[in-house]
């Protein structure tokens, strides 16, 4: 069975340690850091599948960090923040996070959505099974075996949110999506009010595939509906 390394980043210890009681509960492997420096410590050192991470911590705060974990690594990074305007989660969004979750939180819903960002992970990686299934549109390629995303045989970075957003849209083409049926399909549970998380990951999509993401070759918003490739 998959035990998944979880690193949580806090300066509140006591947070800290309830979070890992519940995911330890759940087999996960748990790492500890109290600030963002501890934390690219950690990284360093070990192989973590998913961070959970608070924004406003002491040395490096969970923004900064994000960028700079964004500038190596792929892997999901879900902020844990006291911040709950739209606007705070539309900019950890557009850092890179994966996720956002406020506090306070309920237990039970932070390992679910722990548990959704890691089953999308690990379906890119080696322990997804292989299947000889490479998707294209235009100069747009998926490897389902490699896990690479190629534009005109240019390797393209993403991450496993935008990766699977942009494999449900290629597995369809012609049809459109709402907002709501990309998140409900992607993230796995209930998309309410998900119209500008979705339209903060197809914009970072566009970014890295298109060479003009204001006039998109690949993505495209069917105004009112939603998205189609």
């Amino acid at each position: 069975m998959f035990r998944g390394n979880i690193l949580l980043v806090d300066d509140d210890r006591d947070i800290v340690n309830s979070m890992e009681i519940h995911l330890r509960n759940e087999g996960l492997n748990v790492y500890k850091a109290y600030d963002g420096i501890e934390a690219l410590e950690v990284l360093m050192d070990k192989n973590i599948h998913l961070i959970l991470m608070d924004i406003m911590m002491p040395k490096l705060d969970g923004l900064s960090t994000t960028l700079k974990i964004r500038e190596e690594k792929n892997i999901p990074i879900i902020l844990v923040s006291a911040k709950t305007q739209d606007t705070d989660k539309i900019i950890g969004l557009n850092m890179g996070a994966d996720d956002y979750v406020t506090k306070p939180f309920n237990p039970l819903e932070l390992v679910a959505r722990v548990k959704s960002n890691l089953r999308r992970y690990t379906s890119l990686g080696n322990y997804a099974e292989e299947s000889n299934d490479i998707l294209r549109y235009k100069e747009l390629e998926i490897n389902n075996i490699s896990k690479e995303v190629k534009v005109d045989g240019e390797l393209v970075k993403l991450t496993p949110i935008e990766y699977k957003i942009l494999e449900l849209l290629l597995r369809n083409q012609g049809r459109v999506f709402s907002s709501r049926q990309v998140y409900e399909n992607v993230w796995e549970e209930p998309g309410y009010n998900s119209d500008r998380i979705v339209a903060v990951h197809i914009r970072r999509i566009r970014e890295k595939t298109e060479i003009n993401s204001k006039e998109p070759k690949y993505i495209k918003v069917v105004w009112g509906v939603g998205y189609k490739i």
